[in-house]
């Protein structure tokens, strides 16, 4: 009996079989899906190599089961799965895609569908269990459509610069069977139910909302309860969370691996419930409002942390001397995170981290033996802004090393050949630069270098070709001497180059015009000589800031500087410059343009950590003189647009064209030999807030237009040859010393009042450049509407009081009407009868 049931099995199996073929026969995909997918191939164009070279009508093509990108089910036939991601098609999507009523699987990101909604039928294909549409360009609303995709385990929806929104999440509860959710992007600001929809699915383990606008969400009882249990991994980086998010936590800690709530607006304390979520792999709370002690209590369960961030809040890390975490950390990160006085003893027990920021922690210490073997794995080390001392060993380098702002003293050991990116800035290192070469034989990985506020001494190597990737070069404020090296030459990717406050003497060697990246040149306060090279203007192209203050340089300013059209800041005070003033700096763009660009000068700088990238930019820096004094200018750095040519020996008159620099935000001429007038239009300089045209040989009247200037707030044109009244405004009467020096000027806030000469005409108004002396007078203006009341009157006064007079004129006008209206129809008329 259990062979014939064997038997009858056999064969039962092999009939099913015939069936199947029977109603799938060997050619494949149905007709009906097959023109589908035809369908959809005419809708996308591929900007690179076509992926659709495999689909065709021909006979050898017929089968769409051996297209590229196309899957079908074995026992079916049916086409199940549809991958064409990232293959650089852009197109609409063709509604036929509905035809494919078996999909189970579509991918289509990684395309361009340039701004268009996502499509309300694919919301028709009720047996998709995973849907890729993320960086693929959609935009406008979510269609309500996709809810009725009950089947679905993956959805992400993620584009970083799309324009994706939803006004609410209700049609997400229905997606019963999620596993993975990312909606990173989308706008979901006016969607405080968010988290209830979230709630609702019962087998999510996967939830990624980066950078939604997420609202703080309504947390009820009822929410509570209804906490996803299933939940390994959260993400809601960048939203606007507070420390409500807190409270519904703890009901999804049966699995959480993941936690990123980083870049939010948490604030007080951090609740102990997250520790005891055991399980967590992954914690970073980093740039929030946090606050309060962290005890060792908080760490106790958790055995599983790879992973710690809480930089940039306000806490304080209280832990015993001798505590051993229960954890052997990967990566951390504490940065602002008071720990010290004393350097973190527990750091000594963790064996398996390359990635340490402490920086800001408040640690006055010196480095202790045992942090050095600990230190060959490291990647990262960011261990700025403490007062730790001691010497560096070699052993400390890694990719990215900061120490900046610390105690650090005497020579700097070759740490170079490991390091891409290096803040040695602000120590007590000492000796010479040579540590520069030693052991550069071949082409360095390092792209920022900053050794600057030290006390390193002695000439620059010449050894630059090695770093040709160098972008960010800042050696100021140190005692190096002697030329500046030729083979900066070099130097092909450099966009900051920083040698200022030093004492290099010399030329600025003609190498550095091979470097045509550079933005920002600051050699300034040094003992250079000679012209300024023309070369700045006709291969630098890029340059946005050059100062080159207190120095040697003489003769004119070259007028090559014209063609730069993205300068922002240009200082060449405190040299032997003489000459005039170029009269092409009208076509400064940057500075002839209105409004403010991003507050910081930022350089992006990619850091390569394991198989990821970080973006780690520098921020420029510059050192200006402000409203008589020297500042350093960093965060705001992007909003200065200045002109200062002050303490040469400038001559001639200050030229109009400046008038036309309506960015200008300081303007510094003092100590020149400047003669003739202020620029009539000097009012134009409305986003002016320091002026300083003082010890000059200016002479004429202060123009009124002057007075337009409202945001002026600092002013000085002393010691000059200015005469007549001073302009009245409700700034410029403020400034007491802004006017000494010039015996013929008067009125407030000088104590000489003004003869009715000195006066002279009253308000003035700019007429065209080609006049001379650029003004209207008020007289005008009375001659002009005095002339306009004796026209009027004389014409209109008689029509009014003489009636043959009254008569006449308007049989005047009646006969003109007529004749106008019959020489229109006749114009009319024949154009109709041709």
């Amino acid at each position: 009996m259990v062979g014939v049931r064997c038997c009858f099995k056999l064969l039962y199996e092999i009939v099913v079989v015939i069936l199947l073929h029977m109603n799938n026969p060997c050619i494949g995909c149905s007709e009906r899906e097959r023109q589908a997918l035809l369908a959809l191939k005419q809708g996308l164009v591929a900007d690179d190599r076509d992926p659709f070279l495999s689909w065709g009508r021909e006979a050898q093509n017929k089968d769409c089961c051996e297209w590229d990108g196309v899957y079908c089910s074995n026992q079916t036939g049916h086409v199940v799965k549809l991958d064409v991601g990232h293959q650089s098609l852009r197109g609409k999507i063709s509604p036929k895609l509905i035809e494919l009523q078996h999909l189970e699987y579509l991918d289509l990101s990684g395309n361009n569908f340039s701004g268009t909604q996502i499509p309300d039928f694919i919301g028709s294909l009720s047996n998709l269990r995973y849907l890729d549409l993320s960086h693929a360009n959609f935009g406008g609303l979510i269609p309500y459509q996709l809810g009725n995709l009950r089947n679905l385990h993956y959805l992400d929806l993620n584009y970083p610069s799309g324009s994706i929104y939803a006004k609410n999440l209700y049609w997400l509860p229905n997606l019963s069977r999620l596993k993975y959710l990312d909606l990173s992007f989308v706008n979901l600001s006016s969607d405080v139910g968010w988290l209830e929809a979230v709630n609702m699915l019962p087998k999510l383990t996967n939830l990624t909302l980066q950078i939604c606008n997420l609202p703080p969400p309504v947390i009820s009882s009822v929410s509570l309860l209804n906490s996803s249990k299933s939940l390994v991994h959260v993400d809601l980086y960048k939203n606007n969370l507070n420390s409500s998010i807190f409270q519904w936590l703890p009901g999804t800690h049966t699995n959480l691996v993941y936690l990123r709530l980083s870049k939010n607006k948490l604030s007080g304390r951090i609740p102990e419930s997250i520790g005891q979520m055991s399980n967590l792999e992954f914690i970073n709370l980093r740039k929030n409002s946090l606050e309060g002690v962290i005890s060792e209590t908080y760490f106790s369960k958790l055995s599983k942390l790879r992973y710690l961030d809480l930089s940039f809040n306000s806490l304080v890390l209280n832990f015993s001397f001798d505590w051993v975490p229960p954890f052997q950390l990967h990566q951390i990160r504490l940065g602002s995170c008071k720990m010290g006085p004393y350097f973190p003893k527990w750091l000594r027990t963790q064996k398996s981290y390359d990635w340490l920021d402490i920086s800001d922690a408040g640690i006055s210490d010196t480095i202790p033996s045992w942090f050095w073997d600990l230190q060959n794995k490291l990647v990262y080390k960011d261990l700025s802004r403490n007062q730790i001392r001691g010497n560096l060993r070699s052993e400390l380098a890694s990719n990215y090393l900061n120490v900046s702002w610390n105690q650090l003293e005497g020579p700097i050991p070759s740490i170079l050949p490991n390091v891409s990116i290096l803040d040695l800035s602000n120590n007590k290192f000492s000796g010479s630069a040579s540590f520069l070469c030693t052991s550069t034989t071949e082409e360095s990985n390092l792209t920022n270098l900053d050794l600057s506020s030290n006390h390193v001494s002695g000439e620059l190597p010449d050894c630059w070709i090695h770093f040709r990737q160098l972008v960010f070069l800042d050696l100021s404020d140190n005692s190096l001497s002697g030329k500046i090296p030729t083979t900066m030459g070099y130097l092909f990717s450099i966009e900051t180059l920083k040698l200022n406050n030093n004492r290099f003497v010399g030329e600025l060697p003609s190498q550095l015009k091979n470097c045509r990246n550079l933005i920002l040149v600051d050699v300034g306060e040094n003992k250079l000589s000679g012209l300024i090279p023309k070369w700045l203007g006709e291969n630098l192209l890029n340059l946005a800031i050059i100062i080159l203050r207190s120095n040697q340089f003489y003769r004119i300013i070259p007028p090559q500087l014209c063609h730069l059209t993205q300068l922002q800041i240009l200082d060449l005070s405190m040299n032997n410059i003489s000459g005039t003033i170029p009269k092409c700096l009208n076509t400064w763009t940057t500075l002839a343009q209105n409004g403010h660009s991003s507050p910081r000068i930022k350089h992006p700088t990619i850091f390569q950590w394991r198989e990821s990238f970080y973006d780690l930019p520098y921020d420029d820096e510059a050192s200006l003189t402000w409203k008589g004094v020297r500042s350093k200018y960093k965060s705001i750095l992007g909003l200065v647009k200045s002109i200062d040519l002050s303490c040469n020996k400038l001559s001639g008159e200050i030229p109009t064209e400046i008038t036309y620099l309506v960015g200008l935000v300081s303007l510094n001429l003092s100590r020149n030999r400047l003669t003739g007038q202020i620029p009539s239009r000097i009012g134009n300089l409305q986003e002016l807030d320091s002026l300083d045209l003082s010890r000059n040989q200016i002479n004429g009247r202060i123009p009124i237009s002057i007075s337009r200037i409202n945001r002026i707030g600092y002013l000085d044109l002393s010691e000059n040859n200015l005469s007549g009244k001073i302009p009245i405004s409700t700034q410029l009467q403020t400034f007491d010393s802004a006017y000494g020096g010039n015996p013929l000027l008067c009125g407030e806030p000088l104590p000489r009042t003004c003869s009715e000469e000195e006066k002279g005409p009253g308000q003035t108004v700019l007429v065209n450049e080609d006049d001379k002396d650029g003004l209207i007078t008020q007289g005008f203006y009375i001659s002009m509407g005095l002339g306009f009341a004796v026209g009027f009157w004389g014409v209109c006064g008689t029509l009014l009081l003489n009636r043959s007079c009254r008569y006449t004129y308007f049989n005047f006008l009646t006969f003109l009407n007529d004749w106008l209206y019959m020489k229109a129809e006749i114009i009319r008329q024949r154009i109709l009868n041709k």
